[in-house]
Parts: structure tokens; C-alpha cells; sequence
């Protein structure tokens, strides 16, 4: 992406030469591609009504979630609880390690907001839902498998190469925090040749139910989508066996204008695999998802594959299937 956007930049230059001589030769095919590229991304972030900096404080109100979450159950569950999972000194040792790491996390974006002139948003208030040790690995889990949709999915609306080298930086952070949650919880480390990218609003969806209150100024500008949950089969934590075919149910106050559910992963392509639904008898689990996986009730079933705002209605909640 960096260099899709320096190109980019020496595109929009020679554009501006050839209009001043117009003898010049016109730009290959392949260099307006790479610059259609750039201006649709441009256009995404500002149909979003996101700025660069708006970007940034979306990543830092992830982060400050991330690093109270991890302050707060180490400060709930003692070292023998989380030893009683299984995890022995080093493990322990790392996963409060992760805590550290989103800690630092939130210093670099703060800086990186305040540099630009922008006051940074403030940590707003949590509730967890916190019961012991083992729902709190279960939950970071999660947690972190969002992270890491959420860098993605934003990385295509940044203009500024050296904010997606930030970002970057933390990108593959998280997807090591994952890495090894997923290792010490005893499911595979790497389920799925690739991650899957999220849209913010989606993001802030899954992220919404854990905040219960902001500072003044520190609220987004995103709004969540309806809340969504499973109601069969019933839901199980951590990673579910569930065969293809499985039929699905789902509860959401925005289910009664609903045909489709839709599957996030990366394994589905176009992003999204689609199943009809219907209240009574909900939809059936596609094929081939592996992984993290993000459900949503959607109004179509683009055959394209991606899931937009527009034609999503509830969710996303997510899935682990291996």
C-alpha cells in the first residue's frame, strides 16, 4: 500500500504535466489503474467521513479498550487461576506481556494524534462482563482476532505512508498476540491462510457492547449496527466443531427485514459468503470457512461477494470454527 500511494503521488504529478503540455505522452493503462486505486480509497474513507487522524483516533480507542481489558483481569484473577488453564511461567509471563504491548500501543497513537494537532480521545468506562480467568482468555481471543480486522480493514482508507507504516507496526503485533492465545488455549495457531479485514463501523459493533461511557470528545463518530447473537445451536465459548450445512439461528432487533445471513472470512470469496435466511428457520453454515469468522444479518446477497453498510442490518458477531 505505501508504495501504491507514493506512486500515486508521482501519478497525480505527471497528470498535472500533461495537461500543461499536451504533447506529452498520455500515462500507461497500468498507471491509471494504480491510480484509480488511490483515489477509490481516498473516496471510501470519505464516504465514511473519515479523516487520516479519524483513523487514528478509531485505532486508539481499540487500543485503549485492548489495554483495560488486559489491566483489569490481571487485576480480577491471580497468577494460580490462569496457571490452572494450564499455562505455565513463560506463557504467563507472555500473556501479560500482551497487556504491556497494547499499553505501548496506546502511547505511539497518542503521540502520533497529538502530532498532528489533535487532542487524542480519553479511555472511556468498560464492562468486561469478566467471570474468571478462562472467560477472560476466551475473550482476549477475540479481542485480538478484531484487532487485527480492524488494521486491515482500515489500511486501504489511509493517504499518509508513514500513519500505514504505524499502523503496520501494530498490525503484526496483534496478529502474534493471537497467535499465541490461540497456542496456549490449545486450538491451531494459524487456522486460515489469511486474515480478514473489517469495516470500522463493523469493528466499532463488536466493540461497542464493552463500553459503557466516554469523556466528552472522546465519543466516535460511528454509530454501531444492531446487536446480533446466536440462539442455535447454542452458543459454546471458545472454538466450535461445526459441520457445513449446519443450520443457524440468530435473535437481533433488526432480524424482521433480514433474507441473508452473511459469513466474513477470508477463505470466502468476495470476502463474504451468503446464506438465505429466514426467522424460522435461520440460515445454513457455508463451506470452506476456517477461522474467525464474522456474521451479520444483511437485506441482499451481492454476488460479488462483499458485504457492505448499506445491506448489512445486525452484527457482526463472531464465530471461531477452528
Amino acid at each position: 500500500m505505501p508504495s501504491i500511494m507514493k506512486i500515486a503521488g508521482v501519478i497525480t504529478g505527471l497528470a498535472a504535466v500533461a495537461c500543461a503540455l499536451p504533447a506529452q505522452p498520455k500515462l500507461t493503462s497500468r498507471q491509471n489503474h494504480i491510480y484509480s486505486i488511490a483515489k477509490r480509497q481516498n473516496a471510501a474513507a470519505a464516504a465514511l467521513g473519515l479523516a487520516d487522524v479519524d483513523i487514528l483516533q478509531f485505532a486508539l480507542t481499540l487500543e485503549w479498550l485492548e489495554a483495560s481489558f488486559y489491566q483489569q483481569g490481571f487485576a480480577q484473577f491471580g497468577d494460580d487461576q490462569f496457571k490452572a488453564l494450564g499455562l505455565n511461567d513463560v506463557q504467563l509471563a507472555d500473556l501479560k506481556g500482551i497487556g504491556s504491548s497494547e499499553q505501548s500501543h496506546v502511547g505511539l497513537l497518542q503521540s502520533a494524534i497529538a502530532q498532528a494537532g489533535v487532542q487524542p480521545v480519553q479511555p472511556c468506562q468498560y464492562n468486561f462482563g469478566f467471570t474468571d480467568a478462562a472467560g477472560m482468555v476466551a475473550t482476549a481471543s477475540i479481542l485480538e482476532s478484531v484487532g487485527i480486522s480492524a488494521y486491515l480493514g482500515a489500511a486501504p482508507l489511509v493517504s499518509d505512508t508513514a500513519i500505514l507504516s504505524t499502523a503496520a507496526s501494530i498490525l503484526t503485533i496483534e496478529a502474534r498476540h493471537q497467535s499465541f492465545i490461540r497456542i496456549a488455549s490449545g486450538v491451531a495457531a494459524s487456522p486460515s491462510p489469511f486474515d480478514t479485514p473489517l469495516g470500522p463501523k463493523a469493528v466499532f459493533s463488536l466493540a461497542a457492547p464493552f463500553i459503557t461511557s466516554c469523556p466528552g470528545g472522546s465519543n466516535l463518530i460511528l454509530t454501531a449496527f444492531p446487536a446480533l447473537t446466536m440462539t442455535s445451536p447454542a452458543p459454546v465459548a471458545g472454538v466450535s466443531a461445526l459441520a457445513q450445512g449446519t443450520m443457524l439461528n440468530f435473535q437481533s432487533d433488526a432480524a424482521s427485514g433480514a433474507t441473508f445471513c452473511g459469513f466474513t472470512n477470508s477463505a470466502a470469496p468476495g470476502g463474504t459468503a451468503f446464506s438465505a435466511f429466514s426467522a424460522a428457520s435461520g440460515c445454513a453454515l457455508p463451506p470452506n470457512l476456517a477461522g474467525t469468522v464474522y456474521v451479520t444479518l444483511t437485506s441482499a446477497a451481492p454476488a460479488s461477494g462483499v458485504l457492505t453498510d448499506d445491506i448489512t442490518l445486525a452484527g457482526p458477531m463472531v464465530m471461531n470454527l477452528s
